[in-house]
């Protein structure tokens, strides 16, 4: 399924918004949630977001973890921290995010 035909199906609310900043800001945690709850996950956007902030929140931290043993595995932290923010907020503004071998991987699975 394309981005666009995602987007024209139902309006975004602001009850889909929050639930995408709370989904990158609390993530894997609420994401999970998120996907078990059958009113949240038959919305598009929240669907979107938080499969997106499943997969990159587990990516991360194993990222995070292996390179733990060098110190740049607390900058990686770091960074993904940051990053998870800017798409929180870009989400709660309503945009589609799109991070490139994330989005990528999730749609060829068929999760978003």
């Amino acid at each position: 399924m394309s981005e666009e035909v995602i987007q024209g199906t139902e309006e975004i609310t602001q009850d889909d918004k929050l639930w995408a900043l709370l989904s990158w800001i609390f993530s894997p945690i609420v994401p999970i949630i998120v996907l078990l709850l059958e009113d949240k996950k038959n919305r598009p956007f929240i669907k979107y977001n938080a499969m997106q902030a499943l997969v990159l929140s587990v990516v991360g931290y194993v990222i995070s973890a292996v390179l733990s043993a060098v110190v740049i595995g607390c900058f990686v932290g770091i960074a993904l921290l940051i990053y998870i923010i800017y798409l929180a907020i870009k989400s709660y503004q309503g945009e589609w995010v799109t991070i490139p071998v994330i989005t990528d991987f999730c749609k060829n699975q068929g999760w978003i």
